[in-house]
């Protein structure tokens, strides 16, 4: 078992972003100089995989050609004596082998997930979603690539969340404990469960590695309520055949198709950021100091 391959939904509206998502697509709004869907590609890249699927939908051309090569800017860079400039802009282009489909209309996560089933075939894959970012250093994909290559079963990424917060996800119900290696075996999956029921403070966030099955169990789920094909549904009933497991993370993610979290997002990447971090800590802490003042 090995994962070479990953699929990156990428056809959501961005309605939590409008207007500033009215024109562009929600993956292009960047953290201080780079879209969202870049760092996402470039932790994908950096953890092996070598081939992308990015689900794209209407109006989400801006992302195929960020990734794109682009030979009258980097020309007009040359000339300009930018060369890092241009060897940055085609590092994107390089990063893996990407390649784009179109989901028609929004039908849900699964949907989009199963639209991969052509290009990923019989293989184990990655899954990242866009709008939840890892924090620089991350090795969660990593580790879940080794947990799962190891088992030779589906892996997923977890978090703990507190009880106002867990009801928004997809909860898991576990079996024995936490492994040294972070690992826990998943039993059942319980999506946007209500207050006080919750399996566990365990939720689902957007990494998960799977293996081929999860397209013929798509493809036999019905729609839901708001005529949406469900991801949590498919790995539902993964889990309760087994074997399938679970990754927790301690932390450093954010889900930046929130706004607050964006926001804090930016601020951090920022504050690392090698040419404008120390000016911009200078800048935050005279704001701090200022609202502190009576």
């Amino acid at each position: 078992m090995r994962i070479r391959k990953a699929v990156i939904p990428a056809a959501g509206l961005g309605t939590r972003f409008l207007p500033a998502t009215k024109a562009i697509p929600k993956e292009m709004i960047p953290l201080v100089d780079k879209p969202g869907i870049q760092y996402v590609v470039e932790e994908a890249a950096a953890a092996g995989i070598t081939d992308i699927l990015i689900v794209t939908g209407r109006s989400k051309k801006a992302i195929e050609d960020h990734f794109d090569l682009a030979p009258e800017l980097e020309a007009s860079l040359t000339a300009s004596g930018k060369d890092e400039l241009v060897e940055r802009m085609r590092a994107l282009s390089q990063l893996a082998d990407i390649h784009y489909i179109r989901q028609g209309e929004p039908r849900g996560l699964g949907h989009a997930v199963g639209m991969g089933a052509h290009h990923v075939g019989d293989e184990p894959f990655a899954v990242l979603l866009p709008d939840d970012l890892m924090a620089e250093g991350s090795d969660l994909l990593p580790r879940m690539i080794a947990a799962a290559e190891e088992r030779e079963a589906p892996v997923v990424g977890l978090m703990r969340f507190p009880a106002d917060e867990i009801g928004k996800y997809g909860v898991v119900a576990t079996q024995g404990g936490i492994g040294d290696d972070g690992v826990v075996r998943i039993t059942t999956t319980v999506e946007k469960p209500a207050p006080g029921t919750e399996p566990s403070d365990l939720a689902i966030i957007g990494r998960y590695i799977l293996t081929a099955d999860v397209f013929e169990r798509i493809a036999r789920l019905q729609p839901g309520a708001i005529g949406e094909i469900q991801l949590t549904d498919a790995l539902c009933q993964m889990a309760e055949e087994g074997p399938f497991f679970g990754l927790v993370l301690d932390g450093g993610r954010y889900d930046i198709g929130n706004k607050l979290d964006w926001l804090r997002a930016t601020v951090e990447v920022a504050l690392r950021h090698p040419e404008v971090g120390p000016a911009f800590r200078a800048i935050v802490a005279e704001l701090l100091e200022g609202a502190a003042r009576p």
